[in-house]
């Protein structure tokens, strides 16, 4: 049995989906009209690659307990490239 191809890999085919006008407008100005399939698998993409993300949070959390919220902000900032500093510095 073969196994299904990940996302952003495998031959493309064409989907039908259902949007808003008002999105097909932003989408088509945004991307041109040749560009939109790029953007949205781009965005789907993403969408799917967050999503497992926060399965893994979920799934380390379950088993390790809550993050601690200092260490969180401490590597946000670091993300940021901001300077960390410690609460009590401020």
């Amino acid at each position: 049995m073969s196994e299904l191809p990940g996302p952003g890999e495998g031959p493309t085919r064409p989907v039908s989906v259902s949007l808003h006008e008002g999105t097909i407008a932003a989408l088509k100005e945004r991307t041109g009209r040749r560009g939109m399939s790029a953007y949205i698998e781009s965005l789907i993409q993403r969408q799917l690659e967050r999503e497992r993300l926060r399965e893994l949070i979920e799934d380390a959390e379950a088993e390790l307990g809550p993050a601690d919220a200092a260490a969180v902000e401490t590597k946000r900032a670091m993300l940021r490239g901001q300077s960390a500093r410690p609460a009590d510095a401020a």
